[in-house]
């Protein structure tokens, strides 16, 4: 296969990777060494993400292809690229949680379901809590509602008891 057929099935998956990818995050990996690599990758193993060095090149013209021409200007030095497919949350805490450890990796900026982002809101998404929690979190605002009207009922039903007991007793006494 020619050279520029390859670049451009390069090209390709790469455009068809970003088409597809709910997060995509830039990264400069200038300063780690292949052990620091190596461990950013395996906490990168998560399924759906892939964590790859690609040229600025070839991940120029797949953005431009995908009309993101505005981070095609941008990419300049090194770069390794996090494509996301359906966990969004999850990749991104484990890079700022690898850059809280060692402070060589920088995110440059991101993608978001389509959307361009800068670094803040992509710390912003990482500092977000687990699903669970929120699912929790909102589990509870729909039940307090309901918590307050039973308590409000039960006040009303105890409060009602309480006085048909003191009549009866002074009934008793009387």
């Amino acid at each position: 296969m020619p050279k520029l057929e390859e670049k451009q099935q390069v090209v390709k998956q790469l455009q068809d990777r970003i088409d597809k990818a709910g997060l995509i995050v830039f990264t400069d990996y200038r300063g780690l060494n292949v052990e620091e690599m190596t461990a950013l990758r395996n906490q990168l193993r998560i399924p759906g993400v892939e964590y790859r060095v690609v040229k600025n090149t070839m991940m120029g013209f797949a953005l431009k292809n995908s009309g993101y021409q505005d981070i095609a200007n941008q990419l300049e030095g090194p770069n390794a690229v996090l494509f996301s497919d359906d966990d969004l949350v999850t990749p991104a805490k484990a890079i700022y949680d690898f850059m809280k450890e060692r402070k060589k990796l920088e995110v440059k900026i991101g993608i978001l379901q389509g959307q361009v982002v800068d670094p803040d809101r992509l710390k912003a998404l990482a500092e977000l809590p687990p699903k669970e929690v929120l699912l929790g979190k909102v589990v509870g605002t729909l039940q307090a509602p309901i918590s307050s009207l039973v308590y409000v009922l039960n006040a009303n039903l105890t409060g009602l008891a309480r006085v048909i007991d003191q009549i009866r007793l002074q009934k008793a006494a009387g």
